[in-house]
């Protein structure tokens, strides 16, 4: 958490900064999370959520904005406006945002309540942007970083047709920010505008008049004819003449206006840049993510996913200040982890030390333990991935593997959406681990030395070199763990944790002490060790894993329903395997799976099923859905349960 206008005045290059605004719906705004986190991952200076039209959202605002600097861990700046707000309900709102470890905050006066065409103060409440600035210094003194908002054209409420009315007004509006500068406001963000001149007018008369603080061009992309339209009246926004004839030819084709929307806009932000009067852009994004990211490819801002500090986003809340160690096992689901980690008083900075102390909170809130079921929309798309309606072991088997290559993105125990990009080098491994039967969810390759700017398992500062240790996580039947556990002994640098999940704990880790397996090596600093594999934690986890199975995946499912017996029998019966190989230099995690006897050994038990009677008792999933003609099993069942091995009846 730091305030803006101290991490502009750190910021070595242009940058540049994303808006939001909170949509109307659940399925919205579980979707807004979705695409800020795509966003986030591009490295935005900041992120703002606004109050809403006529306030109407202030409680959304508030929620969002909280998950947003602690979930999607992003540095965020909420706005404040005194659309029907008092001084309770202002105060209410400030010591949320504090709780939440928000810093930054966007005064203003915001438009009139809804039904009313013109602002007017409630009782107890504020008039305008000067009186909300002056209140929350006198209130939290210089805690709060907060911006103010400039118009280059003036306010649209004094914009007018008369030359001489309209200059007055102008410099009326200017003296009035300098007023709002004066009083607390540390930063200037415009109004949109779409002519270049009139913003740079308005930066040096903003400077002739004595306001010195950075101000950040507000830049709205044309995506849409209609849009533009209502935007530009409502704000009374001038349009260069060549800009209104260039839309009018093309505005009944919507992809061009949008392709339009996004040249116009580079053209703008580079003569801007090219000035060199501002410190960085801020996106009007209208909750969309194409546009605003291709203008900012489009000026060189982002070529690819920022360079990360950590192998995890760390959080911009004071609260979690200096974080810098956490499990591997929900490193693809780090918004659970938050989650159930917020109500730590403190968290491991160097070394993991003893995690049995602090405890971990439960996770009763859909929204993660339904994060890819939680609407008809979301629940279709795990349909096509899932499966329609499983039967057997090799349905779910195969949408393992189509995760490992890319065919399926989306998994209940995968909030991010996709493998890793380090684990492509392992990808063809993990390919046949799913294929013998070994159900995988976390993964990474061995490092030895890589450079911390490697575009793949890179982190970190500047001139460093980063390690692993191979690593995967995987649900495995009683019977694939038990040969897994007779194998092992044979490889002296392999250790696991594997726990069913009714707590059949089993490990060969002599002590339970957490086991590094990520760490760093910078220059001027201690190694640092970022994550690690802990026993306690493994049993924590374990918990969510298996229950994931049912929530996300069976409940896709008529209760009863065979599909829905299938995935609640794997998460009844099979374990979860954390296995680590500690030889980082030459050693091969997969080698203790014995891949190629482990899939001729099942392709042997199912030649054998084909000719034998159906044992129920032993077989129970299998019993369920073969089509049993006589005591053999039929060729159609075969098919449904292992197509892979159906022509094994020729062979």
């Amino acid at each position: 958490m730091v305030k803006l206008v101290d991490k502009i005045k750190d910021a070595a290059t242009p940058w540049f900064s994303f808006e939001f605004f909170p949509p109307r719906t659940e399925e919205g705004v579980e979707n807004l999370f979705d695409r800020q986190d795509r966003m986030a991952s591009y490295g935005p200076m900041f992120c703002d959520i606004t109050w809403g039209a006529g306030g109407t959202t202030a409680e959304l605002t508030l929620d969002i904005a909280a998950k947003m600097q602690n979930m999607v861990c992003v540095e965020t700046m909420m706005h404040l406006t005194c659309t029907n707000s008092t001084k309770e309900v202002l105060d209410e709102a400030l010591a949320k945002v504090k709780q939440q470890g928000i810093q930054n905050i966007l005064a203003l006066r915001g438009d009139p309540p809804k039904g009313q065409d013109k602002f007017e103060a409630v009782e107890g409440g504020f008039s305008c942007a000067l009186d909300l600035v002056k209140y929350i210094r006198e209130k939290h003194g210089d805690y709060f970083g907060i911006a103010v908002a400039g118009y280059p054209e003036a306010h649209p409420d004094v914009i007018t047709d008369d030359p001489e009315k309209m200059k007055e007004a102008y410099w009326n509006d200017i003296k009035y920010l300098k007023e709002k500068v004066d009083a607390g406001g540390d930063v200037i963000v415009t109004q949109l505008f779409y002519d270049v001149e009139v913003f740079l007018q308005f930066v040096k008369d903003c400077r002739a008049t004595g306001i010195e603080c950075p101000i950040i061009p507000g830049i709205m992309p044309i995506m849409t004819y209609g849009g533009f339209k209502r935007m530009t009246g409502f704000c009374k926004t001038r349009i260069p003449d060549e800009l209104a004839a260039a839309l009018e030819e093309i505005k009944d084709n919507d992809e061009a206006v949008k392709q339009f929307g996004i040249d116009n806009a580079t053209k703008m932000c580079q003569r801007i840049l090219d000035s060199g009067v501002v410190p960085g852009l801020h996106m009007y994004t209208l909750n969309m993510e194409r546009s605003a990211v291709a203008i900012l490819e489009n000026l060189g801002m982002i070529k690819d996913k920022a360079p990360r500090t950590l192998p995890w986003r760390q959080p911009t809340s004071t609260h979690r200040k200096g974080e810098a160690v956490r499990p591997i096992h929900w490193s693809n689901r780090p918004k659970s982890y938050l989650k159930r980690t917020a109500e730590w008083d403190k968290y491991p900075q160097g070394r993991w030390g003893d995690a049995r102390s602090p405890a971990y909170g439960t996770l009763s809130d859909y929204q993660f333990m339904r994060r890819h079921t939680s609407d008809d929309k979301r629940r279709e798309k795990a349909k096509a991935a899932w499966g329609a309606a499983p039967q057997t072991l090799e349905d779910v088997i195969k949408v393992f593997v189509a995760y490992t290559t890319g065919k399926v993105e989306v998994m209940p125990w995968n909030e991010l959406g996709g493998m890793h990009a380090e684990s492509s080098a392992i990808a063809a491994q993990l390919q046949a681990l799913n294929g013998a039967g070994y159900l995988t969810i976390n993964s990474q390759p061995r490092v030895n030395a890589a450079r911390s700017d490697d575009p793949h398992v890179g982190w970190g500062g500047p001139s460093g070199y980063v390690y692993q240790k191979a690593y995967v996580e995987f649900f495995c039947s009683p019977e694939a763990f038990k040969g897994l556990q007779a194998r092992v002994s044979n490889h002296p640098s392999i250790t696991y944790l594997a726990v069913s999940s009714k707590g059949d704990f089993h490990s060969n880790q002599a002590s339970a002490d957490a086991n590094a397996v990520t760490w760093g090596v910078f220059p001027g600093k201690e190694v640092v060790q970022p994550t690690v594999v802990d026993k306690q934690s493994f049993l924590v986890w374990k918990d969510e894993a298996f229950q994931l199975w049912t929530s996300e995946w069976g409940s896709l499912y008529e209760e009863g329903s065979a599909s829905a017996k299938l995935i609640s029998g794997i998460a009844d019966s099979w374990y979860l395997v954390s296995v680590v190989d500690n030889d980082f230099v030459e050693g091969d995690l997969f080698a203790v799976f014995d891949l190629p006897q482990q899939i001729e050994r099942r392709r042997s038990g199912l030649r054998q099923l084909l000719t034998r009677p159906l044992n129920r008792s032993v077989t129970p999933c299998l019993a369920t859905h073969a089509n049993v003609q006589g005591s053999v099993i039929s060729d159609g069942a075969l098919q449904r349960w292992c197509p892979s091995v159906a022509q094994l009846r020729s062979t």
